[in-house]
């Protein structure tokens, strides 16, 4: 039997306004709205992951314990739109046929943007 990925919810303070940022981040749009409180988007492939946001009263205290990583052909490209749409660059890593960014989106959660060289 075993477990499949469902989705991958993001708690926020303002579920549509991070919503609007991750919509054009990952180019989908939203699937369902309920109310404002808890939105899926509208995955980009089929069985792709899905992401939905909820709203929490609470913010978010220190580091993401689990965050998202992203792959790219051209990475300067992705990053740059990305911060152009409202994404933070934190720092950048390199390591023999691999680098990464990390990036956090416009409420502060973390995610990274990576690329294989060669």
């Amino acid at each position: 039997m075993g477990i499949e990925l469902g989705m991958i919810t993001i708690d926020c303070a303002d579920p549509r306004g991070l919503a609007a940022f991750w919509t054009k981040a990952l180019e989908v749009e939203v699937d369902q709205d309920h109310g404002g409180e808890f939105l899926i988007l509208h995955a980009k492939k089929e069985n792709g992951p899905v992401f939905a946001f909820q709203r929490v009263p609470e913010e978010r205290v220190g580091k993401n314990r689990v965050h998202v990583d992203f792959g790219t052909e051209d990475m300067e490209k992705e990053v740059e739109r990305l911060i152009g749409l409202g994404a933070k660059k934190l720092d950048e890593h390199e390591m023999p046929g691999f680098a990464w960014t990390v990036l956090a989106d416009p409420v502060g959660n973390e995610f990274c943007v990576a690329t294989h060289e060669g």
